[in-house]
Parts: C-alpha cells; structure tokens; sequence
C-alpha cells in the first residue's frame, strides 16, 4: 500500500457501527435508516482521491466511469416506468425524461436539470439517476442537460450549454413554469444559471433546488476541513476535486459567482431549496448559500440529512431518507411553479 501524506485524513472502516478518521472513532449513528446504513459504514470512494497525469489518464477515467455506470440506467428507467429520449436543444445533448403519469395541470411545466460530477464526470446517460428518481417522484417532464466538460471543454462550457438549453425551454415555457435542480456541481450550476441569465437579459426560473451545491470552488468554509475523511464519498477537497477546479477553472479567479455563486448578487433570486448532510465535505458551500439567500431577502429552505456524507440521498433507492429528499423537493416545485 502506498503511504499516504502525513496529513490526508486516515478513514478505515472498523466494522458495520464504527469508522475512523484520524484516530477518531465515528459510529455510524442509530439515528439514521436500516436501509442507508451500509452506505454510511461504506470505506471511502477510492475514485474521488485519483490524480489524472495527463489527457490520456482522465480519458480513459471518464470513459471507463461512464460506460460502467450508463450500463445501469436501462433497467432503472424501467423499474421507475419512466421513459428517456435523447435529443437535442440548441445543440447541446439533451435526455428527455417522461414519467407514468403527466397531471394536466403540470404538462405546462417542466424540470431542468444538471447532473454532478466535478465538471469531469457524469456524462452521457451515466449522469440521469438522480433525475430519473426525481421524473418518478415528482410526475414532472424533465430536461438533462448533457453539458459539455473538463478537461477537454473548460470553463465556460458547461454553463454556455446550460444557459443554451434554458433559452430554448424559454421558447416553449413560460419561466415561471421552469424549475431548476441538481446536485453538487449540477447544485452550482442551478444556482449560477440565474446569475447568468440576469446578466444575458433573461427572466429567471421560477425555483431552484440546488442539492449539496458546489457553490465555493476554492477550499472555503468550515466542513472542507472537518468533514474531511469522515465524508466517505468526496474524503477530501485535495483530491480529484483539486484537479477538477484547475482543470475546469482554466486560470479563472475561483471568487467568480460564475464559478462560484456563493460570491454572487442573489438578490431577486427565484424560491430555493438546498439539501445537505451532517457527514457531507460540502455542508458549509450549502449552509453558506442558503445565509446568502436569506440574507438577500429570498425564500429559502434548507434540509441537512442525519449522517449522510456527500449526495448520500439518491444511493439508495428504497432509504426513507432517498424518498424523505425528492418528497420534499417535489413538493417544493409543485408548491412553486406556476
């Protein structure tokens, strides 16, 4: 095995109860669900503490990702009876999610959505679970934007393609008919696109539901620090995630509510709604955006999950905390949009 830095944080799973970060001894809590348990005791995601070297390593990284996890999304659209078409909106790939059943009164309405993956990864139909549960929750058409991604295509790409799909949902939807969501960099992006559209002239959305968000790209706020090693997804910003930011930032000043919405004006913004955990390294971009939020005067929920590290609450598809989150969120956009 190979030594680790003297200060990455050590997380070794002890057994099903207990974990270790640093000599310290995390239980995994009796105040979560049977059912989430097995992925709160899980040892941490060895994909997230990789290290590219080159374009050729993180090719072959994307690919080999995405190709194993595109391959299980048939049989969760079936299992879910929700139907995907690929398309294509003002050029950017689009995968347009149908579910059973469209209310009358919701045809007029549709979700768009950004899938996570640190602006590297996700791709394709590999980047659609989260959404996927979301069309069976909620009986919402829903639109996932295939962006394009670093490091082969740096920022602005990624939000040039979201901001493109969102003008063409404009054509057809009024904006208060549009919902926005999505999870860690698809969090980020929903809460830039409002940014982004003020400054091109657009309305803006109707409401936001920005899960777990990587509002701050540089290594800022409190759970960047301690949260790390006992969230057992990300473990650490000084992994992939680092090389995410210098990869997808190009040379950008990281303080750029494009980059980073948490620096932005969110003044006027569209009701939102934010989701976080109490073990997730990204707590503090969540908990800091939503003060933002409040701060400027706009509606604002907030939801922290028992023992959850980072986007813990679409692992698991039967968890009562999976359905507790798309419940609420569901509720949330029928609550909202008009």
């Amino acid at each position: 095995m190979k030594h680790l830095p003297r200060l990455f944080p050590v997380f070794v799973l002890l057994s099903s109860l207990s974990v270790t970060c640093n000599g310290y001894a995390f239980p995994v809590p009796d105040t979560v669900s049977d059912e989430i348990r097995p992925v709160i005791a899980a040892p941490p995601m060895p994909l997230w503490q990789r290290h590219p070297a080159n374009m050729e390593e993180w090719k072959t990284m994307v690919e080999t990702f995405e190709k194993t996890a595109s391959a299980e999304v048939p049989d969760f659209l079936a299992k879910m009876n929700v139907t995907c078409e690929k398309a294509e909106m003002a050029g950017v790939p689009v995968f347009i999610l149908t579910p059973p059943e469209v209310a009358a009164e919701d045809q007029s309405k549709v979700l768009l959505f950004f899938h996570g993956g640190g602006y590297v990864l996700n791709g394709g139909l590999s980047g659609t679970r989260e959404a996927i549960f979301m069309a069976k929750a909620s009986g919402f058409r829903i639109v996932c934007a295939d962006y394009r991604m670093a490091p082969f295509h740096p920022y602005p790409a990624a939000i040039d393609d979201a901001i493109a799909v969102y003008r063409e949902l404009l054509k057809e939807y009024k904006p208060e008919s549009i919902g926005v969501f999505g999870t860690s960099t698809g969090g980020g992006m929903t809460l830039v696109l409002p940014l982004r559209a003020r400054k091109d002239g657009l309305p803006l959305p109707g409401a936001l539901a920005a899960g777990t968000p990587w509002s701050d790209l540089n290594k800022t706020g409190d759970s960047y620090f301690t949260n790390a090693g006992t969230d057992n997804v990300l473990s650490s910003y000084d992994g992939l995630l680092a090389d995410a930011v210098r990869v997808y930032a190009n040379g950008h000043d990281l303080k750029d509510p494009m980059l980073s919405p948490v620096y932005g004006d969110v003044a006027g913004f569209p009701p939102t709604i934010l989701t976080s955990g109490t073990r997730d390294l990204f707590l503090s971009n969540t908990v800091r955006m939503h003060t933002k939020l409040r701060q400027a005067g706009v509606e604002a929920d907030l939801i922290v999950l028992e023992g959850l590290s980072h986007a813990q609450y679409y692992f698991v598809e039967d968890a009562p905390e999976t359905n507790f989150h798309f419940a609420e969120l569901s509720k949330f956009f029928h609550g909202h949009l008009r």
